[in-house]
């Protein structure tokens, strides 16, 4: 075991004004298990990138182990896995590798496949079991589960549980706490390092925000209170100078006690202003890394209990292969309906079907009459354009469309950028939050929540178990299904 040492790191981007680090110290040891957590575009990844010295910065990175980032970039798709293991670990035997494999349920023949053939989960495991057995290294992992299915997600978390020294980024709650004992956020204002996992921190941040907003209205009234008394007493002094001179009981011209009086007046409205500083000074503490939990807000549908969607024994094919065959469930007005099942086993296909694309079928289908569907598609790669000429184009409200990305964390410097500029999980929230700002029966998401952090998970998570919207939904963040789920169609 080793100690990873950051001292006094600071970092910025050219021609941005504001450090995405500020003179950051923290040390963690090289066998923790840490889960690294902060809202979209705060510096996860950039975080990472320092650590593997990608970037010039001030400061220093002390370490005794070598980094290794996941996802490792293969160059030529063609080669075969086992050409990998020379490639990424020249040092390491083969059967130290095929050790990880057997943890990751991954078949030996896998080394000798060509890597562009296998599936996502396959790539992901075979590069996992080739990093992990590596000697000396310690892992920095970015997103692994992005586009794997439920099953292969259980795999890898397992598999990760039982592995010593990484950092992971992940936004699934549910993933990070069944693989790290530590946790790093990036917060707003600074970085904080704490042992647990994802629920404890969340719990110990909810108490702290509480006890600071209970803290911040308690210095707010005593502030209050504190200056009108001081006012009060340095009006009084005032009054109290201005009888200087005159006669003490009509008889004789004062000698001191107006002037005396006046003074200790002067001198309590003193100390209050300088306890109304302190408490000021007390309050500008606080509150600095509370993020607002704003409720979401989406126009509600019109429907109520009616029957929306009806599929009975649906088949779909592409050409003569057939993607699925005897699909049966029913969607009423309300529901939150989520669609389960492994990579390509057509779940996509299913709701492009629902939205209209002409697929090749079988089988009964009724969508309710002037059916309005809004949906979201996994890709996202053709957005660009300013945020509100984007909200001109889809005929939305630009002040909602607007209030709501504010909401999930978005800054009003952003408002002006190109959203091509913008990171993938900001460009997962401005589909999502189109979507809430269009007027429709019928809600179809296609992993909406890839990329997206998990405080902006669990506002857009609230949100929707408290409406009666109708949601059709693919989603493989299991918390998020069995928090928000009616119903479960599974292929």
């Amino acid at each position: 075991m080793a100690q990873i040492s950051i001292q006094n790191l600071t970092f910025s981007y050219e021609n941005n004004n504001k450090n995405i680090f500020e003179n950051l110290n923290m040390s963690f040891d090289s066998d923790w298990k840490i889960g690294l957590i902060g809202r979209n575009g705060i510096g996860k990844t950039t975080f990472l990138n320092l650590l593997l010295k990608r970037f010039e910065f001030s400061g220093k990175i002390l370490s005794s182990v070598a980094f290794d980032y996941f996802p490792y970039v293969v160059e030529d798709k063609n080669k075969l896995a086992i050409d990998l293991i020379d490639e990424i670990a020249n040092e390491t035997p083969y059967w130290e590798v095929l050790k990880k494999f057997k943890d990751l349920e991954l078949e030996d023949e896998c080394l000798y496949q060509v890597f562009g053939t296998l599936s996502n989960g396959e790539q992901t495991k075979l590069l996992l079991a080739i990093l992990f057995a590596k000697e000396n290294n310690f892992l920095l992992i970015d997103e692994p589960t992005n586009h794997l299915d439920v099953k292969s997600r259980e795999c890898v978390k397992r598999f990760l549980s039982k592995q010593k020294g990484f950092i992971v980024v992940s936004h699934d709650r549910d993933f990070i706490d069944g693989t790290v004992d530590h946790i790093i956020a990036i917060n707003k204002n600074d970085v904080e390092i704490q042992k647990g996992n994802f629920s404890s921190w969340w719990k110990n941040k909810q108490d702290k925000d509480n006890a600071e907003i209970s803290q911040n209205q308690r210095l707010k009234k005593e502030i209050t209170r504190l200056q009108e008394s001081a006012n009060q007493k340095r009006v009084w002094a005032e009054r109290v100078e201005s009888t200087k001179g005159t006669r003490n009981s009509g008889v004789k011209v004062d000698k001191g006690y107006v002037g005396h009086k006046a003074e200790r007046m002067a001198k309590r409205g003193k100390v209050i202003e300088e306890r109304t500083q302190k408490a000021i000074e007390e309050k500008k503490k606080l509150l600095k890394n509370i993020d607002k939990q704003d409720d979401l807000f989406l126009n509600e549908n019109r429907v109520r209990q009616e029957n929306i969607l009806n599929i009975k024994d649906l088949s779909l094919s592409y050409v003569d292969k057939v993607i699925f065959k005897n699909l049966s469930f029913d969607v009423y007005g309300g529901e939150k309906v989520a669609i389960k099942g492994a990579n390509g086993c057509g779940k996509s296909s299913l709701l492009k079907f629902i939205c209209g694309e002409n697929i090749a079928h079988a089988g009964e289908v009724y969508i309710k009459n002037k059916c309005k569907i809004s949906y979201i598609s996994q890709n996202y790669d053709w957005l660009g354009g300013k945020l509100i000429d984007y909200a001109k184009e889809s005929k939305i409200d630009q002040t909602r469309f607007l209030t709501l990305l504010y909401k999930m964390g978005f800054n009003r410097e952003q408002f002006d950028l190109d959203i091509k500029d913008f990171s993938a999980g900001q460009k997962k929230k401005v589909l999502i939050a189109r979507s809430l700002c269009e007027e429709c029966d019928l809600y179809v998401w296609d992993e909406p929540l890839n990329y997206i952090d998990v405080i902006s998970r669990l506002q857009i998570e609230e949100m929707l178990k408290n409406s009666n919207i109708t949601l059709l939904f693919v989603e493989h963040d299991v918390a998020f299904i069995n928090n928000l789920a009616d119903k479960i169609v599974e292929i």
